[in-house]
């Protein structure tokens, strides 16, 4: 069977990502020439290591987006003569190099991972959004009010953070909790929080103002409305907005498990920043508090926030890695890239590559991500 040499397997494998490298250097060119006018952004662009960061994360979230024109075939269509075969082979057939090679069930390796990058760019980024929102609505008014408020909602989260994560996991997403209206019961819980936020977001800033508020308001309640009935009942009428049940499984499980740390790290930011004049000033106005938990203090919690955000998506990277590879992740024939490895690791000493790449493009990302967040943390210390 004919193959590809080395050299021919890299510069194919580089032509393939060409709309990535354009984006990339928009990015790179725009960050470096307006880095002044873009703030904290912008600030990244000082440092190798901010730059490395966003560059290493930017391939990733640009190669999910251009994905259907980066994969070479259907990365579930199966060849069965590219069962296990050595990067570089050419598929009789079509004619087509399987870059990465095939792994045990005939699929082409490298559109796997090129589209197994939009499933986890989708479920981390967005699961690590909603544990903010809830670690962030908790956190507030606990640290703010202090007392019972926050005895009961602490004694809760440490109750969460007690269990050791992969048995909390393995409780919530196995097979047999999908057949329960426990998930969504959870999501109904977890998708409110990102309404009432806004909600009260623009409350307490447009309150006096209706011209303002009842448009913000109308638009929150109309999208959240439409997103909530979408992804809790599955009842969008435009078909727009739908989860399948195993994300939706894996989501709120993620949610369940990384808010209560959220909570933690808000709580204690809260705590400390309540003590400050300009909070004092904003009591002395007549402010009301959740006025004051929204527009005074959690914007000067932002910095360790985005750090946090930025380190969380990481975590929720690798523990979906990890239960794709104890095989609670999503469908079997899904191409993200724990179950990926999961499937690549049953041949390793024989064949090494079908799990070698998944594991490399997990690894990359994560690190991307740890670099962005040390290139974020040390310019918030400057504000």
């Amino acid at each position: 069977m004919e193959s590809v040499s080395f050299l021919e397997i890299v510069g194919l494998t580089l032509g393939r990502f060409w709309p990535v490298w354009i984006a990339l250097a928009f990015i790179l060119i725009t960050g470096l020439m307006y880095q002044n006018r873009l703030g904290l952004y912008g600030r990244l662009f000082s440092s190798g290591v901010g730059i490395a960061g966003v560059m290493i994360l930017g391939f990733w979230v640009f190669t999910a987006l251009f994905a259907d024109i980066i994969v070479t075939v259907d990365p579930l269509a199966q060849f069965p003569a590219m069962k296990n075969k050595l990067p570089g082979t050419i598929e009789p057939g079509t004619g087509i190099a399987f870059l990465f090679g095939g792994d045990n069930l005939a699929r082409d390796v490298f559109s796997r991972v090129v589209s197994g990058s939009q499933i986890v760019l989708i479920i981390a980024p967005a699961a690590t959004a909603f544990a903010l929102m809830v670690g962030t609505v908790l956190g507030l008014p606990a640290g703010y009010f202090g007392g019972k408020t926050d005895t009961i909602v602490s004694f809760l989260a440490n109750l969460v953070l007690a269990f050791p994560v992969i048995l909390l996991f393995y409780l919530l997403v196995t097979p047999g909790i999908m057949e329960t209206p426990i998930p969504y019961a959870m999501a109904g819980v977890f998708f409110m929080f990102p309404i009432l936020f806004f909600l009260t977001l623009f409350y307490t800033k447009f309150k006096n103002r209706s011209e303002k508020l009842v448009p913000y308001m109308a638009l929150t309640l109309l999208l959240g409305g439409w997103i909530y009935i979408g992804l809790v009942f599955d009842a969008d009428p435009l078909g727009i907005v739908a989860i399948d049940p195993n994300e939706l499984n894996i989501f709120v499980s993620v949610v369940f498990v990384t808010s209560p740390a959220v909570f933690r790290i808000v709580r204690g930011l809260v705590l400390d920043i309540k003590t400050r004049d300009y909070i004092a000033a904003a009591q002395t106005r007549g402010e009301s508090p959740w006025y004051i938990m929204l527009w005074e203090i959690l914007p000067n919690a932002r910095g360790p926030l985005i750090v946090d955000a930025c380190l969380r998506i990481g975590y929720t990277t690798i523990l979906l890695g990890t239960l794709g590879y104890f095989g609670l992740g999503l469908a079997p024939e899904s191409p993200d890239w724990g179950t990926a490895i999961k499937d690549g690791s049953r041949l390793l000493r024989l064949y090494a590559h079908p799990a070698i790449f998944p594991a490399l493009a997990l690894m990359s990302f994560v690190l991307g991500l740890n670099m962005l967040a040390d290139s974020l943390r040390e310019e918030s210390l400057k504000d």
